[in-house]
This record gives structure tokens, C-alpha cells and sequence, in this order.
């Protein structure tokens, strides 16, 4: 072509064609991006294509869950298919090829599918709700933006291995990863983003008079989660995590905040409210946890999450189980851990249990994710008002058959 005269380098020709001709749009903000955002979307697209492209017969599911699932396993070359129970999985195991996964939430799979997926030749994989969730409660029937699969175990069983610990315990950390754990969780902090990011935003500093003492949180959970069944050896009841915590911190100003669950009267609790006044100083039902740990200086937990969200903000934290965060130098263990000997740093432990372990899918896009990206879909979607129990009654009722029809339907 007599006009091509020019004998460009193969890195000119790149950047006209790549960078100065084309541009850009972020599928999940809708913005001008650069390609370099291209490049990291399509590649984690890809990565995780790659892992899903197999059969995952999924056990056991809820109907809700069966619509917000699929894009968490989903790729070109694979398929989900559910199953009500073990027999139904031994069906939907028949053709399903050599790299068939069943998949289950939490730890319910049971002896008889236990025996079938052996019999297959395929391996059990459990899911749950990653540690960046949502804006309201699972129990009122919000989808999540990020689960955990995992082929090992699953992170709140510490009595066998899972693949969270074995990260924890094993991988090797690059200065990039640290320097990227360290800027999620500064944003985390600063955009007050916890797992439900429930309750009004308010300052509590000055609320509680503590009179100059130590601000202890004690964080009560709910008494029948598998997490407390199965990560917890003597302390297991939110009465005796109070009184260990006054044992402990005789002269501390200890506040107390229920479990959202509870307080939203979705799940049952041993301790009532006008017994726990009785044990503590204060207790918080109708503030953020986030604002709720940024007015204390130390929090004390059996084996919840809020546990690892205090150590993002720098607090002291004393467990009285062994949740996946306890047993590598950071927290005050009750019975310290002996698989759990290594020494974390704290951007080690993000690195481990925000970046590498979940999965994260875009309520907007679809799409697989960053964490850094769903820190910044929630703190937008908290300000756009009252969710689950914060809404009346009324309100609350209607915005769960909402969220179960968008979960039957598969709709964000």
C-alpha cells in the first residue's frame, strides 16, 4: 500500500493500535479507563474461568441461593447443577466428566454424598459468605458480593486444615502484595466498611462516659452458628464470653453489642438484653460496628469476624475460640492454635483472607472482581439509606420478598 510508508517499531505500532486508537470504558464504573484495567479485568476473568471449567454439582441449596450462585462458578467451559439432596447429586453426577466438583455450604454434605462424590471421583468443595458481604443481613435475604470456595476445609473449622490457613501458613508474600494489602485496608477503614455494614453512622467517643477507663468491645454472636460449634472449646454462650471478658479486663468500661441477627429478632440468643446491662457498662444495638470500633480500644470475641475487622483498624483483640485470624502473633489466643505457628504481619493476614482467598462478583457487572472494587460498591450502596432490620417492619417485609425474587431470578 503505496500510503504505509513508515517502518514503525513494533512497540509504536502497539501504541497507536492499543493506547492512542482505542479507548477504554471500566465495566463496572462505566468510566474511561486505561488499558491496563482492561488487561487486569480479562486476566481474572480468565484465572478464574480456568478453575470453574468443570461440572460443580451444588447440594443442597436454597432457592435464594441458587440465583446469586451461579456467577461465582460460572465459565465457558463448565456447568452448575443442583441437586436437593445425595441422591439427586448421584443423577446429577451421571456424564458430568472426569473433573466433576460437588459443592456444598459450609460443612452440611454428610456421610451418604460423602460416599457418592468418592465413588465419582469427585471432590467436595465447601462454600460461604466471604468477609466483604453486603449491605444488610443474609437473613433478610441480601446476596453477597463475594464468597469463599474451598476444596480443603472451610475457614471457621480450625479443626481441620483449610485452604485460608494453608495460605496463612504457607505462601510467600511479594513487597506488591503487602503494598496492595496495606491500601485495601486503609480504605476499609477510612470508608467504615465491615461485613453487613448495618446501623447508622455516629460518633459513640463521647456517648460513652467511660471516665477515662479502657473501652473494651465484647462482640456477641450467634450461639447456634457452626463457627461457634466447631471453633469454639470452652467459652461458647455470649453470657460467658461477658463474664471471661470481665474476668479478664476487671476494670475496663465494657460495651457490648449483640449480634445483628439477634438484634434483628432473625435469630434466637441465650442472653437477654436486660441481663446483659446487668453484666457490662453499655450496650450498643443501634450504631455501626464501624463506629462502634473506632470508639474502642480493644475487642474481645469468641470466634467472630468482627475480631479480624478490629485488627484492620490497629485494635487490641482477645479470642476465646480459634477463628481463622487468631494463632499467628496478631491477637491474645485463648488456646493459641499448634498448627498456627507462623508470624504474620498484618498485611500478610489481608493479603491472605481479602485478596487471595475469596471470590468476588460485581452486583453491577456480573463479572468476577476485585476486593478493592466491592469496598467501593458498598460504602456507595450504605449511603443510599436504611437496609434490612433498619427499615420498619412493614418496609422490611417487602424488601425481603424483593431480594428473594432477585435472588430466585438470578438479578443483582
Amino acid at each position: 500500500m503505496p500510503r504505509r510508508r513508515a517502518r514503525p517499531t513494533l512497540e509504536a505500532l502497539f501504541t497507536a493500535a492499543y493506547l492512542r486508537y482505542a479507548r477504554y470504558v471500566d465495566p463496572e464504573t462505566g468510566e474511561r479507563c486505561e488499558l491496563e484495567r482492561i488487561i487486569e479485568h480479562l486476566a481474572l476473568q480468565r484465572r478464574l474461568a480456568e478453575e470453574n471449567a468443570r461440572t460443580s454439582v451444588c447440594v443442597g441449596f436454597s432457592v435464594w441461593k441458587r440465583g446469586f450462585l451461579p456467577p461465582f462458578l460460572a465459565s465457558p467451559r463448565g456447568e452448575v447443577r443442583f441437586a436437593s439432596d445425595a441422591e439427586a447429586a448421584r443423577r446429577a453426577l451421571r456424564g458430568a466428566g472426569e473433573r466433576a466438583r460437588v459443592v456444598v455450604w459450609g460443612t452440611r454434605e454428610g456421610d451418604a454424598l460423602r460416599e457418592i462424590a468418592a465413588r465419582h471421583e469427585a471432590p467436595i468443595w465447601r462454600m460461604e459468605d466471604g468477609f466483604l458481604r453486603s449491605v444488610g443481613l443474609g437473613t433478610d435475604l441480601y446476596a453477597p458480593a463475594s464468597l469463599v470456595l474451598d476444596r480443603e476445609g472451610i475457614y471457621y473449622d480450625p479443626r481441620t486444615p483449610s485452604d485460608l490457613e494453608r495460605i496463612l501458613a504457607e505462601a510467600e508474600f511479594s513487597d506488591d502484595e503487602r503494598a496492595r494489602a496495606r491500601l485495601l485496608r486503609e480504605r476499609i477503614v477510612e470508608a467504615g466498611i465491615t461485613k453487613y455494614n448495618l446501623g447508622p453512622r455516629r460518633e459513640l467517643a463521647s456517648k460513652w462516659e467511660s471516665g477515662g477507663r479502657d473501652v473494651v468491645l465484647v462482640v456477641g454472636q450467634v450461639e447456634a452458628d457452626a463457627s461457634i460449634a466447631l471453633g469454639t472449646l470452652d467459652v461458647r454462650k455470649n453470657e460467658e464470653l461477658l463474664l471471661a471478658a470481665r474476668r479478664a479486663r476487671p476494670h475496663a468500661y465494657l460495651v457490648y453489642k449483640p449480634h445483628p441477627d439477634v438484634v434483628s429478632k432473625n435469630r434466637e440468643d441465650s442472653l437477654p438484653l436486660s441481663v446483659a446491662r446487668r453484666m457490662c457498662d453499655e450496650v450498643v444495638t443501634d450504631a455501626s460496628l464501624a463506629d462502634c470500633l473506632r470508639a474502642a480500644s480493644e475487642v474481645h470475641t469468641m470466634t467472630s469476624l468482627v475480631g479480624f475487622e478490629a485488627l484492620l483498624r490497629g485494635l487490641a483483640v482477645a479470642v476465646y475460640g480459634q477463628p481463622f485470624y487468631a494463632g499467628w502473633g496478631l491477637t491474645t489466643d485463648r488456646h493459641p492454635h499448634p498448627r498456627r505457628t507462623r508470624r504474620l504481619s498484618l498485611d500478610e493476614l489481608v493479603a491472605g483472607a481479602l485478596i487471595r482467598y475469596p471470590r468476588y462478583v460485581h452486583p453491577v457487572s456480573g463479572s468476577f472482581t476485585t476486593p478493592e472494587a466491592i469496598v467501593e460498591h458498598l460504602a456507595r450502596a450504605r449511603e443510599r439509606g436504611p437496609q434490612g432490620w433498619q427499615q420498619r417492619w412493614p418496609a422490611r417485609q417487602r424488601q425481603k420478598l424483593v431480594n428473594l425474587a432477585k435472588g430466585a431470578l438470578g438479578v443483582s
